[in-house]
């Protein structure tokens, strides 16, 4: 493969790579909002557009594939290509996660613990995830390091807000009298708790987009674990 011709392909990679962030970052934006509006057709969506990101995700790790065997690259283009690599399959997962939210949209009675604010987490975990690949588009590794930071500030609101309802529930009877179906009652207190922790790793996820970002522009593993 010519040499430009190989340039051209690497550009087109990574432009690929940001289209499929767009595509998942989409999917996670339509998970929430069926969740906060309990709208089981735009769940259905979310549910059912996840084989899109599935061939996506191996049309590109084909992609990187020939990339690798066509050209011996140097250094710093093999790091790019590892990079891409390791981040479709990173946005791969968010994707899947994405499609979890959907399933408990659609299998949700009520809301309960309407103090935890869902929504604001997921915008949290929304950010974290545009400003990782921000930082992967323009080899920003001051960026990089910041989404490792904004993590430790997801995490912490993730923790609270399990504490929260285990706190709660501990502590309050939220049957006595009233006429609450437990088991239907204790399944939605089971999906709020899934919910926390798939935004939770959606903020990892971030995290390891960030970190690939970082070894790819500055042969830096700091942010690797």
């Amino acid at each position: 493969m010519p040499r430009q011709k190989y340039q051209d392909a690497l550009e087109e990679l990574r432009d690929d790579v940001l289209y499929m962030s767009e595509v998942v970052a989409e999917r996670l934006r339509m998970g929430l909002d069926a969740l906060e509006q309990k709208d089981d057709a735009l769940a259905e969506e979310v549910i059912e557009g996840d084989g899109e990101v599935n061939r996506m995700y191996l049309d590109l790790e084909q992609d990187c594939i020939d990339l690798v065997a066509l050209q011996q690259p140097v250094a710093s283009d093999l790091r790019f290509i590892a990079a891409s690599f390791k981040i479709i399959t990173d946005l791969e997962r968010i994707g899947d996660l994405a499609t979890n939210l959907a399933g408990y949209a659609t299998e949700a009675d009520r809301d309960v613990f309407p103090e935890v604010d869902i929504q604001q987490i997921g915008e949290e975990t929304l950010s974290m995830l545009e400003m990782a690949m921000d930082a992967y588009a323009e080899e920003d590794p001051d960026r990089c390091r910041e989404v490792a930071t904004r993590d430790d500030e997801i995490d912490a609101m993730c923790e609270a807000a399990s504490e929260m309802v285990v706190r709660d529930l501990i502590k309050a009877d939220p049957f006595g009298e009233s006429d609450l179906d437990e088991e239907a009652y204790m399944s939605d207190v089971s999906r709020l708790l899934l919910t926390i922790r798939d935004l939770e790793r959606v903020g990892d996820h971030g995290v390891n987009i960030a970190a690939r970002a970082l070894y790819m522009v500055e042969d830096d593993d700091e942010l690797l674990y």
